[in-house]
């Protein structure tokens, strides 16, 4: 087609934005724009995290991708069996934690926290893929352990970052249809605006800022990560952890995040804490500054508490999806190693399984059942530096310079 002039005409930006999916969500404008510029993370046109970090692949793009795609390395990227998911019923979850404080972890960075009587439900993702397309992109390792609506009211939804494996279309479109609240990092509302949810519903928050809900006090504390769904990643949407306050109660959600400093901060102004639930799984040499190993999380536990052993550390964001080069099952086995040897208690619930942080934690290795044989590499002689360490010092995997 062409103009009356001649010349070839182009799709507007506006008519552009109107063709992408849905799930790109929508960018801040506005007074939520306006928001971002004045927050003190902000500077040069994007958010900044508390230290460096570099948020793309890392080293040779060629060595990348023979790790992620050599044959033997996929088939150990998923488990060798079902995935035992936990039964849990609607009576399961009717009735009030004896302690006043339950977790139940639902896969994923997904837990739904009754903490002194107020429900709140982390990171949920009940599709099929982590996705904006229903038929490309990491998919479910295992079901859901329930449906939504089996959970029960929710007071207070939580969301750390945009990603699509914490930040769900489908699923935060039916709990838009509830009267549950949304905690979200600054910038976020911008997505759940655009998918109906109200903004009478939001309580957007930068680092250090805090809302409150039915008693229990939510604040959004800093994470070393990045942002963005669509084409265009202009790092206009804050991630963060965050930290969950009843009047007997304390636990810390870290999303997504890379080993950093802060850590003991955040420990100190609102630690320690009942529960910890901190991302061990998707890590790799090639994206240390963004993602923890299990040792790692095992150490930011540890760091939370103020260098003690206290508490329970619930592992999360493993076992789900697929998202990393190394084996499905190794989280899981080096969490049970690293806390261990640091006198930590963990808890390994199946996908489902509820427990009392104060009681007995679920402490059987359950993916040993369904797993390919479990290599140990962090296993070592004490003194000697293992090959990962050696290739992350050769590549310069540091953080950004």
């Amino acid at each position: 087609m062409t103009g009356s002039d001649s010349t070839p005409t182009r799709p507007s930006w506006s008519r552009l934005r109107t063709l992408r999916p849905a799930a790109f969500g929508a960018d801040p404008t506005g007074e939520r724009m306006e928001r971002i510029r004045r927050s003190p993370h902000f500077a040069d046109g994007v958010f900044q995290n508390p230290v460096g970090a570099r948020h793309r692949p890392s080293g040779s793009a060629v060595e990348f991708a023979k790790t992620y795609f050599e044959k033997e390395g996929r088939r150990r990227r998923s488990p060798a069996a079902a995935v035992p998911v936990h039964p849990t019923t609607v009576a399961d979850l009717a009735r009030p934690p004896a302690s006043g404080l339950r977790l139940t972890w639902l896969g994923h960075s997904s837990v739904l926290a009754e903490i002194d009587g107020v429900r709140v439900l982390f990171d949920p993702v009940w599709g099929e893929r982590c996705s904006p397309f229903p038929f490309a992109g990491p998919r479910r390792l295992h079901p859901v352990p329930l449906p939504l609506a089996a959970l029960g009211p929710v007071d207070v939804v939580v969301i750390s970052h945009d990603h699509y494996d914490h930040l769900d279309l489908p699923t935060i479109r039916a709990l838009a249809t509830t009267d549950t609240l949304f905690a979200v990092p600054l910038g976020v509302g911008a997505h759940l605006e655009h998918w109906g949810v109200p903004a009478s519903r939001l309580r957007e928050l930068d680092w250090h800022e805090s809302t409150e809900v039915g008693g229990v006090r939510l604040t959004a504390t800093p994470a070393r990560h990045f942002c963005g769904r669509g084409l265009r990643n202009q790092q206009h949407t804050l991630w963060a952890s965050w930290v969950v306050a009843g009047p007997d109660h304390r636990v810390y959600h870290s999303g997504d995040t890379g080993y950093f400093p802060g850590f003991r901060d955040i420990g100190a102004e609102h630690g320690p804490f009942d529960a910890t639930m901190i991302q061990i799984g998707a890590y790799s040499e090639f994206w240390p500054d963004i993602h923890m190993t299990p040792a790692e999380g095992v150490r930011a536990h540890l760091d939370l508490q103020g260098g003690d052993a206290a508490g329970v550390l619930l592992p999360i964001h493993w076992g789900t999806f697929n998202l990393a080069p190394h084996p499905w099952a190794e989280p899981g086995e080096w969490t049970k190693d690293a806390a261990e040897e640091a006198g930590q208690a963990a808890a390994f619930p199946r996908p489902g399984e509820p427990f009392e942080p104060t009681g007995k934690a679920p402490e059987e290795p359950w993916w040993r059942a369904v797993s390919s044989p479990i290599a140990h590499p962090w296993r070592r002689p004490r003194g000697e530096e293992s090959a990962a360490e050696t290739t992350r010092g050769d590549l310069d995997l540091a953080a950004e310079r």
